[in-house]
């Protein structure tokens, strides 16, 4: 007894749409997307403020040290310390108490006047954040045109 196997019909075909047409391209120039910018983060202004102005700080901390450390090295530092003990003299020429220039308390002070300012001027920049809050609710903020750089 033979058995035959009828092969099943193919499935049927959906249509195929017709193919969607390209999007136009763009010419050559560069994106430019116009933006509004409204409100400002308080919070964020303080956060990058308190990091980029102590970076600052930084810089001229190490900046002056490197100036004070040649200073003292070719001995301007004595120097200075030897004309400043004439001008606060007695009168007669003899120095009362040597003026000794102590570079580590300079640099303490230094160091705090600087963390000093750094806490002033993130304040500062945090006051301005609000005054423009204010400012944009009543003129409706900056225009900013982005332009894609190619």
């Amino acid at each position: 007894m033979a058995q035959t196997v009828e092969n099943p019909p193919p499935p049927p075909q959906s249509p195929t749409p017709p193919p969607t047409p390209a999007p136009a391209r763009r010419p050559a120039g560069a994106r430019r997307t116009r933006v509004v910018i409204r409100k400002i983060g308080p919070l964020s202004v303080l956060k990058f403020s308190l990091i980029f102005y102590f970076c600052v700080m930084l810089i001229l901390y190490v900046a002056l040290a490197i100036i004070y450390a040649l200073l003292g090295a070719v001995g301007a530092i004595d120097e200075t310390e030897r004309i400043l003990g004439l001008l606060f003299s007695n009168g007669d020429g003899n120095v009362q108490a040597p003026l000794v220039i102590d570079g580590g308390k300079v640099f303490l002070w230094l160091f705090v006047g600087g963390c000093v300012n750094v806490i002033v001027w993130s304040l500062v920049n945090v006051f301005a954040v609000f005054l423009y809050n204010l400012i944009s609710d009543l003129v409706g903020g900056v225009d900013v045109t982005l332009a894609e750089k190619h």
